[in-house]
């Protein structure tokens, strides 16, 4: 199977998605993490990353942070941040769950809805990734 770029990406690419939805969650407990992560997903931030461009995949979680806030003019919206090692996990799959499949990212969020995720969480956090992944399937 074709995957989406070179694996040599890949881990930066999981962990900083990862630390990412976990920094936007524990720094504003206020706001509402479910409305970012769907926007950060279907923006061109993320498209720019399912391209492999180099510039936005070698990104820390700060930096992708603040250059997802100037390019796609985003505020985050009230409500409530997720808890826990969930936000973080949920970036780390729908990465590595785009890379794998190769499908847009803005269409893993669609077919797997960050709700969908929320309740997968208990039952696949402890499976490895790349199994937690494929348990999901293809969609």
């Amino acid at each position: 199977m074709m995957r989406a770029y070179s694996d040599v990406y890949l881990g930066d690419v999981v962990e900083n998605q990862g630390k990412l939805f976990d920094y936007v969650a524990n720094t504003y407990p206020d706001k509402d993490t479910e409305d970012f992560i769907n926007a950060y997903m279907t923006s061109k931030t993320r498209q720019s990353i399912d391209q492999a461009k180099a510039y936005v995949n070698t990104m820390d979680a700060k930096e992708l942070w603040e250059y997802f806030k100037e390019t796609e003019h985003y505020s985050l919206q009230q409500g409530k941040a997720m808890e826990g090692f969930m936000p973080d996990w949920i970036g780390e799959f729908y990465a590595y769950y785009q890379w794998y499949y190769n499908i847009p990212s803005a269409e893993v969020n669609q077919k797997i809805n960050v709700d969908f995720l929320k309740k997968a969480y208990y039952g696949l956090h402890d499976l490895d990734l790349d199994l937690a992944v494929q348990k999901v399937g293809e969609i």
